[in-house]
């Protein structure tokens, strides 16, 4: 029996095509996808198209976005075997990772993708990335489907979805996974990577609960936070992505310990993050981190920035006490931290 995959347009560049008549790029229409990629026909799985709600660029995602698609994909759950997301690379590692945890406990691939270039383009990348999603999307092993998490699939690459970033705006292989091994390559064949899928059986939930009143501080020399006391006073700040240096470390000022104390002391809740590409925090390593720990600031470990947002965003929209806070933080919900 053929797969039944669902595809779901959000917006973004793979969504356009050019006009044979004026030569200027226009939104697909998706009802005539086959047009443009008649390879799609020759694919075992029976494919349909949705767009849900109206195209946006990417830039302009936000958290009520990902509530709708949060939806829509727990709407549709039961009629497909699989989902294939496109969408704009701007923010698809946000989407990917709030997906992953907003739809918890899903057993059906949802595959994230988009391209650099337009359909509609000769050189576009777009093609073989929507190909490929949809294959990934209608693989299935002894009738079980072999992925069974939210992933992005780009120029080959099959990755965490919440483990994913965006590091280049000009290359094809614009997205990669710093701190987990892919899930699958694609060359001339897909060769999948069992043992580094997420397949952890559990009641599929939904959760559209959260907080942005949020915002990312990115150390760098000389930095001054006193701007935030003022609001975290009026109770505008509720959360900060801290980003700091290599394995978690801050300067050790007076003025910089005191104005982050101030902050905390306020009830804003500080998420410690490295701003390196790739590794983690590593509590206590260094005098320059350990008296982070005293002040009440949660270790993120390898957390990228993308699901680090969503999480605490998640995170304050659902829990009071601090404690309940960081333990939600730093627990494994479906693949998106390793704690050391």
């Amino acid at each position: 029996m053929k797969s039944k995959i669902l595809i779901i347009y959000t917006g973004g560049t793979i969504g356009m095509a050019e006009n044979s008549e004026t030569g200027s790029l226009e939104p697909l229409d998706f009802s005539h996808l086959n047009d443009h990629i008649p390879e799609l026909s020759r694919l075992d799985c029976d494919i349909e198209v949705h767009s849900p709600f109206e195209p946006i660029d990417s830039s302009n995602s936000h958290p009520e976005f990902w509530v709708k698609l949060t939806n829509t994909l727990y709407e549709c759950y039961e009629q497909y075997d699989g989902f294939v997301v496109l969408h704009g690379t701007d923010t698809m590692a946000y989407t990917a990772s709030a997906i992953s945890m907003m739809l918890t406990g899903i057993q059906k691939p949802v595959v994230f993708t988009g391209s650099q270039l337009p359909i509609g383009m000769i050189r576009t990348d777009g093609k073989e990335n929507l190909i490929t999603a949809i294959e990934v999307a209608a693989s299935q092993k002894d009738g079980e489907p072999i992925i069974k998490e939210v992933v992005v699939y780009f120029e080959s690459r099959l990755m965490r979805g919440n483990r994913t970033t965006k590091f280049s705006s000009e290359h094809f292989d614009a997205f990669y996974s710093p701190n987990y091994p892919s899930l699958a390559d694609a060359g001339v064949t897909i060769d999948y990577h069992f043992e580094q899928m997420w397949n952890v059986p559990s009641k599929i939930m939904k959760n559209v609960n959260y907080c942005s009143e949020i915002t990312i501080v990115k150390l760098f020399p000389g930095v001054d936070i006193h701007w935030l006391i003022p609001a975290a006073q009026e109770g505008k700040l509720k959360g900060i992505v801290l980003e700091s240096y290599g394995a978690g470390n801050a300067p050790s000022t007076t003025k910089f310990k005191n104005d982050l104390k101030s902050v905390i002391d306020c009830g804003v809740q500080v998420l410690n993050i490295t701003q390196c590409f790739s590794g983690t925090v590593y509590p206590g390593k260094y005098e320059t981190g350990e008296w982070l720990d005293q002040l009440g600031v949660i270790q993120g470990y390898d957390l990228t920035t993308e699901t680090a947002v969503v999480k605490l965003m998640l995170a304050l929209a659902n829990f009071q006490e601090s404690k309940e806070i960081q333990t939600f933080i730093q627990k494994s919900i479906c693949g998106e931290i390793d704690v050391f």
